[in-house]
């Protein structure tokens, strides 16, 4: 088993290389100084760390603080786009799970990987396009009166899809996420026993009573851990919001965070407001490993 362990080292290697020591940096900015010229001074020391930059992000993603109404706007964008993300995703991967064979199954699933071939960036651009006035989804959408179901929740203002429209930047967050979710959940529907449904019906289920009390407590662990793998980025993401409103009325926590970073005056604000977020997410990772381990002991 040790010898086999070895095959780990160059994987680790890279994690402690690029993600660990990156990760240290921005602890070090977090927690540093600033000089008179807001230019950040890393406190690499942890006995000279300094807890005001985080106090001061704390007190500003609180109630009236700077970025509350952009942290709810998160919340509220990726809530949303991680609710259409399941409903367009499930759908898909259980009938490619429990239903489709052969080459159509091979089919289907090439095209679930294709969208990894090409850059998300890309993709985005190519959203705008559809979008733009006289685009050809928003005349789909306008022309099924779509606009005027999104206006009368608040997510759309006139027909102008890009001109700063919250929909806008959730069905970017939705298309550009939503093939990381499809594939987790694929992989757990397909490793469900076949004969744990045919056993529910010969009790009595009805296919309905059978997918809410077996497919679904069986494929939790996958659901979670693709709702996972698509929250965490969506946190973070800021180039979404940039291309596909570019608004500060759409600005997200990525967003505030980049203009910290990138081209604000206070550098080591935004690595607090960064570590923030991750302890923030780190929440959600610990409960998906809780739940994953209760479903591993369970079986």
């Amino acid at each position: 088993m040790k010898r086999w362990a070895w095959l780990a080292t160059p994987g680790m290697a890279w994690l402690a290389a690029f993600f660990l020591v990156a990760f240290y940096a921005i602890v070090a900015v977090g927690l540093g100084n600033v000089t008179d010229l807001y230019e950040p001074v890393p406190h690499w020391n942890p006995l000279d760390w300094n807890v005001g930059y985080i106090l001061q992000a704390l007190e500003d993603v609180l109630p009236g603080g700077r970025t509350w109404d952009v942290f709810l706007r998160t919340l509220l964008y990726v809530g949303l786009a991680i609710g259409l993300s399941l409903a367009i995703g499930y759908p898909v991967a259980y009938y490619v799970s429990r239903h489709a064979h052969g080459h159509t199954k091979v089919v289907l699933l090439v095209l679930l990987v294709a969208p990894f071939w090409i850059s998300y960036l890309m993709r985005m651009f190519a959203w705008t396009n559809l979008l733009d006035s006289g685009g050809y989804a928003a005349q789909v959408l306008n022309a099924f009166s779509i606009d005027a179901l999104f206006s009368a929740v608040g997510l759309l203002d006139g027909d102008d899809w890009l001109g700063g429209q919250p929909i806008a930047v959730i069905l970017g967050l939705v298309y550009g996420y939503v093939p990381y979710l499809i594939l987790p959940l694929y992989a757990a529907l397909d490793r469900i026993d076949q004969r744990m449904i045919e056993a529910a019906r010969d009790l009595g289920a009805s296919p309905a009573q059978a997918f809410r009390r077996v497919v679904l407590p069986m494929s939790k662990a996958g659901t979670l851990g693709g709702i996972v793998l698509i929250a965490l980025p969506m946190f973070g993401d800021y180039y979404t919001p940039d291309l596909m409103s570019g608004s500060p009325k759409t600005a997200m926590l990525g967003n505030t965070i980049n203009n910290y970073v990138q081209g604000g005056p206070d550098k080591a604000l935004g690595a607090a407001l960064t570590l923030l977020l991750s302890a923030f997410l780190l929440v959600f990772m610990l409960y998906y490993l809780r739940v994953l381990r209760r479903d591993q002991e369970a079986t």
